[in-house]
């Protein structure tokens, strides 16, 4: 409770400013879908719900039982129901594909965020590697880089060799 008491009072506290930006980002993404996208994710969520289970359960409740009265429209095997079920699986089916298409296109704009966060960390830590080091020259302390780690870290990361190791590791098949 203090915590969230001192970033109200302080605009500028990194914290703060994180849950900002990720606020910004969400309201930016949930502003900029298409009609199509509101409309989908609204049907999705309704498909989603248990009132909606619930009023299918009732509905071919109601349909079987009225079709084995002598009111009778569609008798058994209630071939106009199997119609209407099957086209609703359809649009249903294409609804939550397009609803997964949506939300893996945010989820890649959020990787592609994540990675070039990381990348910039990456960046700075090295740089703030290479500074501590000269710094420490400069003091007249010396340190041994020995460690063959320590002189990893300090080469700058070079991404493309990195993807294509990973690349290489995931496709190479698993040892039994």
């Amino acid at each position: 409770m203090r915590r969230k008491a001192l970033r109200e009072i302080h605009p500028e506290d990194p914290v703060a400013q994180n849950i900002r930006a990720m606020v910004e980002l969400a309201q930016k993404a949930r502003d900029d879908r298409t009609a199509v996208d509101r409309l989908t994710d609204g049907v999705a969520h309704v498909a989603g719900s248990i009132p909606f289970l619930v009023f299918h359960a009732i509905w071919f409740v109601a349909w079987i039982g009225l079709n084995t009265t002598r009111y009778a429209f569609d008798p058994f095997p209630y071939s106009l129901l199997n119609l209407v079920v099957v086209l609703e699986a359809v649009f249903l089916t294409s609804v939550v594909l397009m609803t997964q298409n949506h939300m893996t296109r945010l989820a890649e704009r959020h990787a592609h965020l994540d990675l070039q966060v990381n990348l910039l960390a990456e960046q700075e830590l090295t740089a703030m590697l290479h500074m501590l080091h000269g710094l420490c020259t400069k003091a007249g302390v010396h340190v041994a880089i020995r460690d063959a780690r320590v002189e990893q870290l300090l080469a700058e990361t070079n991404i493309q060799e990195i993807a294509i190791a990973l690349d290489r590791g995931l496709d190479a098949p698993l040892a039994s």
